[in-house]
């Protein structure tokens, strides 16, 4: 317990005049006091339980109710440089159950599915070059539709020119899965205009794409990766100054993202050599890692079938991947299979969870190490 709820305590139930007064002398919340975090609830209810992310620790641990009060606690052990994402899981005395931002904490992350409240603990803090920068000059954004005949309907595609862009210099092509959502939720072209007016990266032209059906299309499907590689490739090429090397064109995406990447690189070797895969959906036959649902069964099947024969999809692969993530395993075990077929290979692990936030803290050293520029360079 921290020591100001434990002033707090110190004569018995406190009344409502002194919560109030806890809450506003200790805001905003939780309380981080060295490894612990103390989150706290205010209203009736029959229960507060605190719903997390975190691959290890129970899905959702309990509150205490302060006897004689509204006011509800939980203190947690956290480790140092965590980002943790969260709800709370109110249960009021008719049984009904609402998941809830926690209202005494102002830190709030987003995703296509809402937003979820965030516990950062000592030593985390978000990226200053994930901000926008008045320096940086802005990169344009375009799009364009093309019809997809191996997935039988027409797709748009935005596409980032980067600034001071010339017609007759010659770019790598970065290909993002869930492109939207990069942008959205992970400030991906703040951090492209930024790294490449820090010359960390050198300009890029980067195309993102959508999905249609995600699950489906994204989980190792053979249309999926005949339409990135036999047809969008190509438009790109037609359409703006690419340099043709296999070692200027790059794969990525999170997630079901990542595999959709890596099966794509995989049944059209010699196309991309490079790829940029956060969080795969990496699920393959073992003992214990196959438990996911049915949506997962094409990439069991695509992952068996590459880990017996996994060819040489690309040259050079960065992985990342948060700890508190149940895929930190299967990840963390393509390393070695990856390094032994002579791939060049990092990997980064980070205190985070399976969310758009983890993977955009990720995205400086995912790109410089694939397309170093010129400071990065003598960083390295």
């Amino acid at each position: 317990m921290p020591a100001a709820l434990e002033r707090l305590l110190a004569d018995g139930p406190p009344s409502s005049e002194r919560i109030d007064a806890f809450l506003a002398e200790n805001a905003p919340f939780p309380l981080l006091e060295d490894s612990r975090a103390t989150f706290v609830y205010r209203g009736e209810a029959r229960s507060v339980r605190w719903q997390h992310w975190i691959f290890g620790l129970p899905t959702s641990q309990e509150f205490r109710r302060i006897e004689g009060t509204d006011l509800w606690y939980l203190t947690v052990e956290l480790r140092k440089k965590s980002r943790i994402e969260y709800k709370l899981l109110v249960e009021d005395h008719s049984g009904r159950r609402v998941l809830l931002r926690d209202r005494y904490n102002p830190l709030r992350a987003h995703d296509p599915f809402g937003a979820n409240s965030v516990c950062a603990t000592e030593g985390y803090e978000r990226p200053e070059w994930t901000y926008p920068h008045p320096e940086s000059r802005a990169g344009r954004m375009e799009s364009f539709s093309i019809h997809s005949k191996a997935l039988g309907e027409s797709r748009q595609v935005q596409v980032y020119r980067p600034a001071r862009f010339r017609e007759h210099r010659r770019y790598p092509l970065l290909v993002v899965h869930d492109g939207t959502d990069y942008q959205r939720y992970s400030a991906m072209k703040i951090v492209l205009d930024n790294l490449i007016h820090r010359l960390e990266i050198p300009p890029l032209i980067v195309a993102f794409s959508d999905p249609g059906d995600r699950l489906r299309e994204y989980a190792a499907d053979p249309r999926h990766n005949d339409h990135i590689a036999l047809e969008l490739l190509p438009l790109l090429e037609e359409r703006y100054p690419l340099e043709r090397r296999p070692l200027s064109r790059c794969l990525m995406g999170a997630s079901f993202g990542a595999v959709a990447s890596l099966s794509t690189a995989w049944r059209h070797p010699g196309l991309f050599g490079k790829l940029l895969l956060q969080s795969g959906s990496f699920a393959f036959t073992d003992i214990g890692t196959h438990d996911r649902g049915p949506a997962f069964d094409p990439v069991v099947e695509f992952m068996n079938a590459f880990r017996k024969a996994p060819g040489r999809p690309a040259e050079r692969i960065f992985m990342s991947c948060g700890l508190y993530e149940s895929l930190i395993y299967e990840n963390r075990s393509l390393v070695p299979l990856l390094q032994d077929i002579g791939i060049d290979v990092r990997f980064e692990r980070a205190r985070d969870g399976h969310n758009w936030e983890n993977w955009r803290d990720r995205l400086r050293s995912g790109l410089s190490w694939l397309f170093p520029g010129p400071l990065w360079m003598v960083y390295e």
